[in-house]
């Protein structure tokens, strides 16, 4: 047995040849954003602000996503949705209502749905921008 494999050698790959490491410089001229660092929203007069110094409602303490649309209520010509919060409370809203953390309001309530309009700020531009959000009928 050791006579069979006197004289054999065996077949290695050579190894790749090894790279050399290229050290690459942070281009601190602004061009790049800095990972390491907070975005500093730029303050810009744009049309579209919420109002900071109006007194908040109680619902918006919850974060939109805490909460779930359970209900509808009518009277007269006055309609209001049912929103659950994560207290389990209930609580009633109606058009023009403020909820939500991002200055959310009430644009519509339907019978499965409530939209609403939120205002937040672009993190990369600062400018306030609108978007549409909404909360689903839940059953329990």
């Amino acid at each position: 047995m050791r006579d069979a494999t006197k004289g054999v050698k065996p077949r290695v790959k050579p190894l790749p040849e090894v790279q050399p490491y290229m050290v690459l410089q942070y281009n601190a001229d602004g061009t790049l954003v800095d990972p390491f660092r907070a975005r500093k929203a730029v303050n810009k007069s744009s049309v579209l602000q919420p109002n900071l110094n109006r007194p908040r409602e109680p619902m918006e303490a919850y974060p939109l996503e805490s909460l779930k649309y359970v209900g509808l209520l009518s009277k007269s010509k006055l309609t209001y949705a049912l929103l659950k919060t994560p207290d389990e409370s209930v609580q009633q809203v109606k058009l023009g209502s403020y909820v939500g953390q991002n200055f959310g309001r009430v644009t519509q309530i339907m019978d499965g749905e409530v939209v609403l309009t939120e205002i937040v700020q672009d993190d990369l531009t600062g400018d306030w921008v609108e978007r549409t959000s909404s909360l689903v009928l839940q059953e329990e």
